[in-house]
């Protein structure tokens, strides 16, 4: 098949796509009814129109914009789109005048891509019910009335290569020079050395074991070190101690919505496949002496299913990773310093689930 014909095939299943969402909507006027409240038409292609929902769900699908972020129809980014959506109906057009419709291929891709839409239009209706004020602000209270609160510590550093480097240093603090100033002057550490060393407020299980050991016990106001870290040589001045800050439910708000996600999804999903029998033809996977082998984090086969990573609908933005299942949110509101490392920063995760 000619690369052509390819794209005309891909932008046909593209349309079918859009059509099928639109099916079933009877009380909208059918494909050419308005689909969003306040949607204009802001192209005609023959008797089809294109509306500005259509312009912004191709632009979220090509990475123009994020979900839920707004579109100007007057912008350059807008009529770039448009063109591209007019193009896709202009192609969509010609196939179905040639008949590619009909084409076996064709069909399954249709297929596949009616299943998808009405498998999304399935999941953001149950997200868009699941993931709302109510739910958010009860698990908000429910982890607050869970949090174990520890202790924070704000320190400043100065990272060396050598422990000579470090003795020196050392030896320049104890007789009066200002850890700041030293720090801009002397520090490695490209992340630190130009706000004078300052770490900002963590927590001790958020940053590398060297850290930890070093300033469990260390009081407000002391020098600690030097202590070896992979980056080199480091020296620490203790600014302050204080029971961890719990977090707001502004901060937390992002990962309860990420949460909430892909529990419905999950428990969705673990219905679904329950009900339904579901069976793998293929053999086994072999296992191939010295070949890559799946982490230890992987689902099994037999475990839950998948989590699809399409972004819901409500301004809902894409997650990371899925929590395991029976998994616990933890809740933290304080970003990870960025402690020296060799050959990069080290950031330890603070919010997966555990």
């Amino acid at each position: 098949m000619t690369p052509i014909a390819q794209r005309a095939l891909a932008t046909l299943a593209a349309a079918m796509m859009t059509l099928v969402a639109l099916s079933g909507c009877s009380d909208r006027g059918g494909p050419n009814g308005k689909p969003e409240p306040g949607d204009r038409v802001v192209a005609k292609v023959g008797d089809e129109v294109i509306w500005t929902s259509d312009v912004k769900r191709e632009a979220v699908a090509q990475g123009v914009i994020s979900e839920g972020e707004p579109l100007d129809p007057a912008s350059t980014r807008f009529r770039s789109t448009l063109d591209e959506v007019i193009d896709q109906k202009l192609l969509a057009r010609e196939a179905l005048r040639m008949k590619l419709d009909k084409d076996p291929r064709a069909a399954r891709r249709v297929q596949a891509a009616r299943e998808k839409v009405l498998g999304d239009v399935l999941v953001e209706g149950r997200v868009d019910k699941a993931v709302n004020e109510t739910a958010i602000r009860a698990l908000y209270a429910e982890q607050q009335r869970l949090a174990k609160t520890g202790e924070e510590i704000r320190a400043r550093q100065i990272v060396v290569p050598t422990q000579a480097d470090a003795d020196g240093v050392k030896k320049l603090l104890t007789t009066g020079a200002s850890f700041e100033a030293v720090a801009m002057q002397r520090s490695t550490d490209q992340n630190t050395r130009f706000n004078g060393g300052d770490l900002g407020y963590f927590t001790l299980d958020a940053m590398p074991e060297p850290y930890g050991i070093a300033l469990k016990t260390a009081k407000a106001g002391e020098l600690v070190g030097p202590f070896e870290t992979a980056a080199g040589f480091v020296l620490a001045k203790v600014e302050d101690r204080r029971p961890e800050q719990p977090i707001s439910l502004d901060e937390a708000r992002p990962q309860i919505v990420r949460f909430l996600t892909y529990d419905e999804i999950r428990t969705l999903l673990a219905k679904l496949r329950a009900a339904t029998r579901v069976e793998v033809t293929l053999p086994p996977p072999v296992k191939v002496p010295g070949g890559a082998t799946e982490p230890a984090s992987a689902a099994p086969s037999s475990g839950p299913p998948a989590v699809p990573t399409t972004p819901p609908a409500g301004g809902v933005s894409k997650p990371g990773a899925p929590p395991a299942a029976g998994a616990q949110l933890r809740l933290n509101s304080q970003a990870a310093p960025t402690p020296p490392a060799k050959p990069a920063t080290v950031r330890p995760p603070l919010t997966a689930p555990h």
